[in-house]
């Protein structure tokens, strides 16, 4: 499953990402901690730095530099309305992919059951 699970989810990270930062900002640490929580161990952080990158440069998150106990200031980020439009964006598709996945599972498993049978 690690393999097929690693390129779904860099199709969805972004999202992902962003759903984060809906409930409230973070610096990039912070994200991957909280991806982890949920179970996406493998994530490295610089992948989500990468990615923090270029939603900054999409203009979908406004960047806090806030000061830091230990070292350099953090970039804190937080959702632009950019950002909660394509977020918003995402749950749609997200929802449309959803249930057809779902509707093709539920028809794939009743052909199966109805194959087993003759």
């Amino acid at each position: 499953m690690g393999n097929q699970m690693t390129e779904m989810l860099k199709g969805t990270l972004e999202g992902v990402v962003l759903a984060i930062l809906a409930g409230r900002p973070a610096y990039g640490y912070e994200i991957t901690a909280q991806l982890r929580d949920q179970g996406f161990s493998e994530i490295v952080e610089g992948t989500i730095y990468a990615l923090l990158v270029r939603i900054e440069q999409k203009g979908l998150v406004d960047v806090e530099k806030v000061p830091s106990e230990k070292g350099p200031p953090r970039k804190v980020y937080s959702l632009s309305t950019n950002g909660r439009e394509q977020l918003e964006e995402f749950w749609k598709t997200w929802s449309f992919l959803v249930e057809r996945i779902e509707q093709l599972h539920t028809n794939s498993k009743n052909n199966n059951s109805r194959n087993e049978g003759v």
